[in-house]
């Protein structure tokens, strides 16, 4: 059975809503009932049509602060406010993102400004709004399991942006407690998205779900139930956490 949340008259500002995880997120949170503004550098997928004024589509440069500040004021503005954060877009690079002592440190920067510069733009964007509604709020940034260990194939921009999206969101958990705001990151393990296309194969497939614990590979709809839970007022006493959504893979590292 799915447990239901109601999100009715809440606004909640999805990043990366344009495809995977965030597009999953954004669903989840409009068939809760909330309004959504969704932002992401692709078009709006054709799942999103059909959500009347309820879902406002934005598209572009996360890492632009004056886009981020522009897009999240005109929104919290338009809605009276914002009570959710969820910061889900994130570039993995195969090939490009590589060690770090080798790799183009052009590519480092341009992983760092798409995974974590664009984290403390939008929560410095949203906060405000958070502020104004009175009731408080909720954040989830999007990290990965990843961060916690080392790999002998590394991404090793992905991996410290990534391991910098946790100790972002600590410290906001931290600096925004007193007054209601809530900050808590997710690990994804291994997941099904469009990031993953190098999982090509039925073999490759099995193999990958054969290591998790659980017996399967991760999917968006996984990680929008652990952000809904977050969000939520059922998680009204947890900030400051990394939630790791891996099938049991933290085990086996």
């Amino acid at each position: 059975m799915m447990i239901s949340y109601d999100f009715t008259g809440r606004h909640a500002v999805v990043t990366g809503a344009g495809g995977g995880m965030g597009e999953a997120i954004t669903l989840a949170l409009l068939a809760a009932g909330a309004s959504v503004t969704g932002i992401d550098l692709k078009p709006r997928p054709d799942s999103l049509g059909g959500f009347g004024d309820r879902l406002a589509y934005c598209q572009g440069d996360l890492s632009d602060a004056e886009f981020v500040t522009t897009t999240i004021t005109a929104a919290g503005t338009a809605r009276g406010g914002i009570d959710y954060l969820a910061n889900v877009a994130g570039v993995l690079w195969f090939g490009r993102d590589a060690s770090a002592l080798d790799m183009d440190m052009a590519v480092w920067d341009q992983v760092f400004a798409i995974n974590l510069r664009a984290v403390a733009l939008t929560a410095r964007a949203a906060v405000p709004f958070m502020r104004k509604t009175g009731r408080g709020g909720a954040m989830v940034h999007f990290s990965t399991v990843q961060w916690y260990r080392g790999d002998p194939k590394p991404q090793d921009a992905y991996q410290a942006s990534k391991a910098g999206v946790c100790a972002l969101s600590k410290s906001l958990a931290m600096q925004l407690a007193a007054e209601g705001i809530r900050s808590n990151a997710v690990c994804p393990g291994m997941t099904l998205t469009p990031l993953q296309a190098r999982w090509d194969s039925d073999d490759v497939l099995k193999a990958v779900a054969d290591y998790a614990p659980l017996g399967r590979i991760g999917t968006a709809q996984d990680m929008a139930n652990a952000t809904l839970f977050l969000l939520s007022d059922a998680a009204s006493y947890i900030t400051g956490i990394e939630l790791a959504v891996d099938g049991g893979l933290l085990m086996r590292m």
